[in-house]
């Protein structure tokens, strides 16, 4: 019985240890489980990829033809080269009919794709248990794994990037391994002439701009920042975002700061706070929160609250003046603060 930690992958993937039966690519990262197979595939063709043959199935072909995958596995490619069946969406369904190839695969190697499997699903179990099979776990990636595949990408691509490009691409993607392989090729089109990437590039190319605007809103009416705020504010509203949304942030985000208000008066300090917190606030952000950490007391915090739940009312009363409401009350808030 052969199952793979998921840290074992990678060194399976570049030296497989068997060249034909079963393999099984499964995971919630479907970014990632795909990944897997097709590096999979170019290790199972070596050298001589010319000569591969290399069919590739949807498991709804199958479960509409049950024979079809046993014919692929077992059909002689014309060429004498390796025979490669790649199966998309894999599920127990197909079980039965990899039963019959499981001891005698007949030199092909089944290349198998799925979802996050538990280890009593049928699927895995009879890979994990086949003597020519071996299950491929595929789990989201650590902060780590991606950040040395960003670095990596960058390398191969001889691009030259900011020492902050890396860390502020980790706070903006998800581990999503296909989203971040494609916002990555993304970046090296943009920066194919120059080889250069700043992180204003990144922020350009890949951040939600709408929620960029909506912490800059946050932030300068926190931090007593009435300039940053008009000018805010005139983004996001020309940019039709919602007054009413825009209001419902700001309860949330004194919200925030009053629950973390509550850490900082038993005696924490702010950025010990904040650095508590998960998932983390953008550290772009982090100097901006500790100041309104300081800035804010309790008592003060409590009236901010009031105030916005006032204005949201207010605005969905009269809808038409929505805008003056938020204009209105985030102007008052943001003198609050530079009063402190």
């Amino acid at each position: 019985m052969t199952a793979l930690k998921a840290h074992e992958v990678a060194r399976f993937l570049v030296r497989p240890d068997l060249t034909e039966g079963i393999f099984l690519a499964y995971g919630p990262d479907t970014g990632l489980v795909r990944e897997t197979a097709q590096k999979l595939i170019r290790s199972l063709s070596g050298n001589d990829s010319e000569s591969v043959s290399l069919v590739t199935l949807e498991a709804s072909e199958i479960d509409a033809d049950p024979g079809l995958l046993a014919v692929e596995a077992k059909t002689m490619s014309l060429f004498g080269g390796k025979r490669i069946v790649r199966v998309r969406g894999a599920t127990k369904s197909l079980v039965l009919t990899l039963t019959e190839l499981r001891d005698d695969p007949a030199g092909a190697a089944i290349v198998l794709e799925a979802g996050n499997l538990l280890p009593r699903d049928a699927l895995r179990a009879l890979v994990e248990a086949a003597k020519l099979g071996r299950a491929l776990p595929c789990y989201p990636d650590s902060d780590e794994t991606l950040m040395a595949l960003m670095r990596e990408h960058f390398n191969q691509e001889g691009i030259r990037v900011d020492s902050d490009v890396i860390t502020t691409l980790r706070e903006i993607l998800g581990n999503d391994r296909e989203i971040t392989r494609r916002e990555l090729e993304k970046l090296s089109l943009y920066a194919g002439s120059t080889k250069v990437l700043t992180r204003e590039d990144v922020l350009l190319l890949c951040a939600d701009n709408g929620a960029l605007v909506i912490d800059a809103i946050l932030d300068a009416t926190g931090g007593g920042h009435a300039e940053k705020l008009e000018l805010a504010l005139n983004r996001a509203l020309s940019s039709s975002i919602d007054p009413q949304r825009l209001l419902a942030m700001c309860t949330i985000h004194f919200a925030n700061l009053r629950r973390w208000r509550v850490e900082v008066d038993a005696g924490k300090s702010a950025r010990m706070v904040l650095e508590g917190l998960r998932p983390k606030p953008h550290f772009s952000r982090t100097g901006a929160l500790e100041q309104q950490l300081r800035l804010w007391s309790d008592a003060a915090l409590a009236t901010a609250s009031e105030r916005i739940l006032q204005a949201t009312a207010d605005s969905r009363r009269r809808a038409s003046l929505a805008e003056p409401t938020l204009r209105r009350t985030l102007l008052a808030l943001c003198m609050m603060a530079a009063a402190h």
